[in-house]
């Protein structure tokens, strides 16, 4: 397009800094917010007002901000499920299966103490939630894995697979807590039998003690991916599978290795929401609600390119908008997802903006001089 003396051109970037990323991602939020704003407008509302009430609740009250951050990990978590296939250029659609998996076996673990039925246990409580916590893992990367063998052995397509997994799992773990299921709660509601006091995690802040394992797990996973020879297998494989195929990287076994790891992680995000947020401790009869959740996951680790430490702030900021969307639609008398449809914005703005990673705008004179 071309103005008086000079011409506006798109142009391939060469490369694109860290710094330069997180003002993209800025503006694309900043977009997105004045996007939304529209909406707050027709029903009569100041946008400013709202924004302050969303941001104020979700990041500022200190009465609210644990939900955040319980909201924060258990994103975090999946975000990680998915970004650990999609450096092997693997779509991982099954976060949810995965974490419903990882809770049927933390309560699993449970019930084979005797749990359900005695509220306790003679083991030490940090040995069973150690136990708790690999059971979680293993649950998650059985399903995963399953999507893995698939694809390195037969190369069924892991979307489908992952898809059909996640419906498989909600009704399996429906069966397990309706009535007459062995999970059932002794009340007889649909939901899991409680987790006794005794075994409660301990709270920091009155946030879980996951939020440790979120963030060891993001320096962990930069680290892998990044600086060791299996990082470096993965993502060339992601690359390109047949030249990694040529250069003795196994077709089979990156497969199975990254939704083993991403299934494992998203089993992590079961035990955290199902038996380390405070007022929740079995899994709820809302139990599909979160994994609609977890494919937030997949918006940030899109967002944040695959990088683990860059997803932090991204789940972050989700998190609290899932949090203080939900409060506008009461105190301010709006109608309901509200919340859902702020997170859509935000993602579909957050994604578009990402055509900026690649290109630039630049302004030329007429003699091809920047």
């Amino acid at each position: 397009m071309r103005i008086g003396s000079r011409e506006l051109k798109l142009e391939r970037r060469e490369s694109l800094s860290g710094w330069q990323a997180t003002g993209i991602s800025i503006l694309a939020i900043l977009v997105a917010l004045a996007i939304f704003s529209i909406i707050f407008i027709l029903a009569g509302i100041n946008p400013l007002t709202a924004y302050a009430e969303i941001f104020s609740y979700a990041f500022a009250n200190p009465f609210v901000l644990p939900l955040t951050m319980n909201r924060f990990i258990f994103i975090l978590l999946c975000t990680y499920a998915f970004i650990i296939p999609f450096a092997a250029g693997l779509w991982n659609i099954g976060m949810a299966g995965q974490l419903y998996a990882g809770s049927l076996t933390v309560y699993a673990v449970l019930l084979a103490l005797g749990v359900k039925e005695f509220q306790s246990t003679q083991l030490p409580t940090t040995l069973v939630i150690l136990m708790m916590l690999i059971a979680a893992m293993l649950g998650g990367a059985f399903i995963g894995g399953i999507a893995g063998f698939l694809k390195g052995k037969y190369n069924v397509n892991e979307i489908v697979v992952t898809m059909m997994l996640n419906f498989m799992t909600f009704w399996v773990v429906s069966d397990f807590i309706k009535e007459g299921g062995i999970f059932m709660n002794p009340g007889g509601r649909g939901e899991s039998f409680e987790l006794p006091p005794s075994l409660q995690p301990p709270l920091i802040m009155g946030v879980p003690f996951t939020i440790f394992i979120a963030i060891g797990v993001a320096l962990l996973l930069y680290f892998v991916l990044r600086r060791t020879k299996i990082g470096y297998e993965i993502r060339a494989y992601g690359e390109n599978p047949t030249a990694a195929a040529y250069a003795g990287i196994s077709n089979f076994s990156i497969p199975l290795l990254v939704f083993i790891m991403g299934g494992a992680l998203a089993g992590l995000a079961g035990y955290h929401y199902f038996a380390a947020v405070p007022g929740v401790y079995k899994i709820a009869r809302t139990y599909g609600y979160f994994g609609d959740l977890a494919f937030y996951g997949i918006i940030c680790g899109l967002i944040s390119r695959g990088n683990p430490l860059a997803a932090i702030p991204v789940a972050f900021l989700f998190g609290g908008l899932s949090i203080g969307g939900r409060l506008v639609q009461g105190k301010l008398g709006m109608s309901f997802g509200v919340d859902y449809a702020l997170l859509g914005v935000l993602m579909i703005t957050l994604v578009a903006f990402q055509f900026f990673y690649r290109y630039k705008f630049i302004w030329e004179n007429s003699q091809g001089e920047p």
